[in-house]
């Protein structure tokens, strides 16, 4: 079995054909500025003071994700670029929704002068797609020792960002890419997870030092979508995906889950249950609606299972309910929800699995299964209650040298039948 990394969720890069080689240069934003984290109020102890924590960060599948997928945006396709040929062998490594039917999907494929990253744009929900410019970044994966990109988010069909060792920002749907200033906070700043919600480009980051591993020790920072600096939000111990959608987002903090509901300017802290006997750790969390989460704790690893056990909140996270046990097949991964009803969990280990439950988690399926020796997801989310979509097999590579799979799954019954697009 591969490792995978996320944002997340956590992996991916992208190439442009011959014909649409104007991947963009770019002017840089404006310089990063510092400024003192948000304050967190602990819920549990009825207190408000400065973020603070510790950090060690365990590599996930998902960017997205996991990662999970952008909320729905608004915007004006006007002024989008028109797109051209998907690169042929082109295999994906992380995906993003502006609604339904509009999405990006970040890659690469076989090309013969790297950089070979890919982004691919559909209006149709995968019926058809279009090969865009891509930043002139090679793909890599969380931990790499040079300059590479892994994740996609779009705010907007014109606002997106395309993040790993860097950040880069197109405003005119892909036709052309510029550098974005990082956070002054922290040097060699790898992009765990990045979400946009309530205005803020909220993302979360961690050092890593090349030729060595990423430090475990992560920064929430928010920035205005429209531009300017970074701020601090909070201190994250074990760096994992954020979860996003309904307004609100959450990210998990060791035993804690944080959450913001106006993109990181004001936290609330919460404990969670996975600190009882029966788990070792909580492993993701997802928003599921306004005021709902699930989150996936899991313990007791065996022989390429491990006993997961989901958690659900309907008062964004001040008390949790046990909803059930999905398989104790393979690793897990992350979760996601288009509604409190209807969840989804990733696994991977000897298989990649993806568990179902349309019940709140109290009874849980096998939604998709492939023994493929543990390739694993990335960026598995939902847009509306039924539509979601994950990268299985993710790419890591420029050029995708190490043939990855890289294909979409899409899913439009809330996550309990998924299938494969076609390029």
């Amino acid at each position: 079995m591969r490792s995978r990394s996320t944002l997340a969720i956590l992996a991916a890069p992208f190439l442009l054909t011959l014909a649409l080689a104007g991947c963009g240069p770019a002017s840089a934003s404006p310089a990063a500025s510092s400024s003192a984290p948000a304050a967190v109020k602990d819920q549990s102890a009825g207190a408000s003071s400065p973020a603070s924590a510790h950090a060690s960060v365990p590599a996930s599948s998902s960017a997205s994700s996991a990662g999970s997928a952008s909320p729905a945006a608004s915007g004006s396709a006007a002024g989008q670029p028109a797109g051209g040929p998907v690169p042929g062998g082109f295999a994906a490594a992380s995906a993003t929704w502006v609604s339904a039917d509009e999405g990006y999907v970040l890659g690469t494929a076989p090309c013969s002068k790297a950089p070979c990253t890919s982004v691919l744009r559909t209006t149709d929900r995968g019926a058809s797609w279009k090969g865009l410019p891509a930043p002139v970044v090679p793909l890599g994966r969380l931990g790499s020792a040079n300059p590479e990109v892994w994740g996609i988010r779009f705010a907007t069909p014109l606002h997106g960002f395309v993040f790993g060792t860097e950040l880069q920002e197109t405003t005119d749907g892909g036709e052309h890419w510029h550098p974005v200033d990082l956070p002054v906070q922290i040097s060699d700043p790898s992009f765990v997870s990045l979400e946009i919600t309530g205005g803020q480009v909220l993302a979360l980051m961690e050092q890593c030092v090349p030729g060595k591993s990423c430090s475990g020790h992560g920064l929430l920072m928010r920035r205005p979508l429209s531009g300017g600096g970074w701020q601090q939000v909070a201190q994250v111990t074990a760096p994992s995906a954020i979860g996003a959608g309904s307004g609100m987002a959450a990210v998990l903090n060791g035993s804690r889950v944080l959450t913001t509901s106006d993109g990181g300017q004001s936290l609330a802290s919460y404990a969670t249950p996975c600190t009882n006997p029966d788990t070792d750790g909580a492993v993701a969390v997802a928003v599921t609606g306004p005021k709902s989460l699930a989150l996936l704790c899991a313990g007791g690893a065996a022989a390429g299972s491990v006993r997961k056990t989901v958690y659900v909140s309907s008062d964004g996270g001040a008390q949790w309910t046990k909803a059930g046990s999905p398989a104790p097949g393979g690793d897990p991964y992350g979760i996601a929800g288009g509604t409190a009803s209807r969840l989804v969990v990733g696994a991977d280990s000897g298989a990649s699995w993806l568990y179902s439950s349309a019940n709140g988690g109290r009874t849980w399926g096998t939604a998709f299964e492939k023994g493929d020796g543990g390739m694993g997801f990335n960026d598995l989310g939902f847009t509306n209650s039924g539509d979601g979509s994950v990268v299985y097999a993710p790419v890591t590579t420029d050029d995708n040298g190490l043939h990855d799979p890289g294909r979409l799954l899409l899913t439009g019954d809330g996550g309990s039948a998924w299938h494969v697009v076609t390029w």
